[in-house]
């Protein structure tokens, strides 16, 4: 009831007509920003700030949400019809959502992609509501060890998912490790993998290696299979309805991934994009038709988009309850409310009820928003893929140039652009999976600072690993994760010969 009651107060809050106000404006600007291949919430939200300064900071903070996971499910648009990803979080959905926009299923993908984002938005809220106070102090008990080999776990789990080959997916997943690595180490100032160019010295951006890898190879794909050319009529769009075998089929993906997603979301530094690759990874573990994943089951598609928005909405309880940014959205949420004179933490609920609860309220509502304001657009967005191929494939690298040099301007990020693009068409060609690379790629990085930082702790004692109870499980999961696909071959041989 004290649960119930603090949500009607936020209600009050979130309902008044400035506040709804702000709640349509942040989802919609969150879904236009979120279908465009470049610009990513981070960017919105750090321009947002001065916007917010001298407003509530209960409706600043509305807005700011409603900008954040507004893109992040308006995201999927571009990676269904472009398999360019417009945010880090839906690149594990075009793996089946691209596929099912070429077989002219592509109002079906988003339809789905529509309805499993509201789901898990909203039960993530409803997990917000009863569980925030408990969960950030879970969250808490989670050591730099645990973070590790969390992180190894994520690896893991897609590595083992390489529908070919176990080593080309490990292959992958170290080339991204390698990447993210690349750089000034910040802890000794060391130079790594620069190759004596100033350009390396910050890094690669996620941005450039996803566009690169994903839309830029498959530009480069449909050009060497004949695809620039002229093709046959097709039905681009599909229907928008779901049967009622195709409703149950997804129900349970959905519900199961809403709340992977939103436990993922609650640990710092995990966020959207691990969630929806976990979420991935799990339902075509269980799927009994898990090897057409990556060909347009609709499943994939279900499973990553209901994660990622509960992840995103799980991200808010370590911002508001410990006062600790769980991603680089948040980061900058947690900047502009220290601007407007909040601070986040234990204390909030009680100083501050109407910021917590007011936002609270404001994601039920925003979720309704981005349902209606999304299923109606459907029709004429998908209708993109009815225009001619060398037109679609000219605007698909138009957007990836414009994205990736908005960023830096620098003509070297649209060289390194380039060189991703034909690393992709490799991979493609040769059966390299692109998911543990992209995933070792955000991955790689929290990986390495949290494995230091563990043995920091340890004076360099590696046994750190597995004397925490959690993180030896987690290094248990993993190693499993790797190993059962090696033994189910030979368990299928021992049962046949029986």
């Amino acid at each position: 009831m004290e649960a119930f009651n603090n949500l009607m107060y936020g209600f009050s809050i979130a309902l008044e007509p400035i506040n709804l106000f702000y709640v349509f404006a942040g989802v919609f600007a969150g879904t236009v920003i979120g279908m465009l291949p470049g610009l990513g919430p981070i960017s919105a939200l750090a321009l947002m700030i001065p916007l917010t300064f001298g407003m509530d900071p209960s409706s600043g903070l509305i807005l700011m949400a409603g900008v954040y996971y507004g893109a992040i499910f308006g995201g999927s648009t571009s990676s269904i019809l472009l398999n360019a990803p417009g945010v880090a979080g839906t690149v594990a959905t075009s793996f089946d959502g691209y596929p099912m926009a070429k077989q002219g299923q592509a109002g079906k993908a988003l339809a789905i992609a529509a309805y499993a984002s509201f789901i898990g938005g909203t039960v993530s809220i409803i997990f917000l509501m009863m569980v925030a106070p408990l969960l950030g102090r879970v969250a808490v008990s989670f050591g730099p060890a645990e973070y590790f080999s969390l992180m190894v776990l994520g690896l893991t789990a897609v590595v083992s998912l390489s529908d070919k080959s176990l080593v080309k997916g490990l292959i992958a997943a170290v080339v991204g490790v390698m990447i993210s690595i690349m750089g000034i180490d910040l802890q000794t100032g060391t130079e790594r993998f620069t190759f004596g160019t100033v350009h390396l010295l910050d890094g690669i951006e996620f941005l450039v290696v996803a566009l690169g890898i994903f839309a830029l190879a498959e530009v480069f794909y449909m050009l060497l299979k004949g695809g620039g050319g002229k093709e046959q009529p097709r039905n681009a769009i599909g229907s928008l309805k779901l049967s009622k075998a195709e409703v149950k089929e997804i129900a349970a993906p959905i519900g199961r991934s809403s709340i992977l997603g939103f436990f993922t979301g609650v640990l710092p530094g995990a966020g959207a994009t691990i969630g929806s690759f976990l979420g991935y990874s799990m339902e075509k573990r269980l799927a009994k038709d898990g090897d057409t994943f990556g060909k347009g089951n609709i499943k994939g598609v279900a499973a990553p988009e209901s994660a990622n928005n509960a992840a995103c909405t799980g991200s808010f309880v370590p911002l508001l309850t410990l006062g600790v940014p769980g991603s680089g959205s948040t980061a900058v949420l947690l900047g502009a409310l220290l601007v407007m004179g909040v601070s986040p933490g234990p204390a909030m609920l009680v100083d501050r009820p109407d910021v917590f609860w007011g936002v609270v309220a404001s994601m039920y509502l925003g979720n309704i928003f981005l349902l209606v304001l999304n299923l109606p657009l459907i029709p004429l967005i998908a209708k993109i893929l009815d225009m001619p191929r060398p037109l679609l494939l000219s605007l698909i690298l138009i957007f990836c140039m414009i994205g990736v040099y908005g960023m830096s301007f620098s003509v070297f990020d649209l060289l390194l652009l380039l060189g991703f693009g034909l690393l992709g068409l490799g991979m493609r060609l040769f059966g390299f999976p692109a998911a543990p690379l992209i995933l070792a790629l955000i991955l790689g990085a929290i990986m390495e600072e949290s494995m230091r930082r563990a043995l920091q702790i340890s004076g360099g004692d590696w046994s750190i690993f597995i004397d925490k109870p959690i993180s030896m499980w987690l290094l248990i999961i993993a190693a499993l994760s790797l190993i059962l696909p090696l033994v189910k071959p030979v368990l299928k041989m021992a049962k046949a010969r029986r």
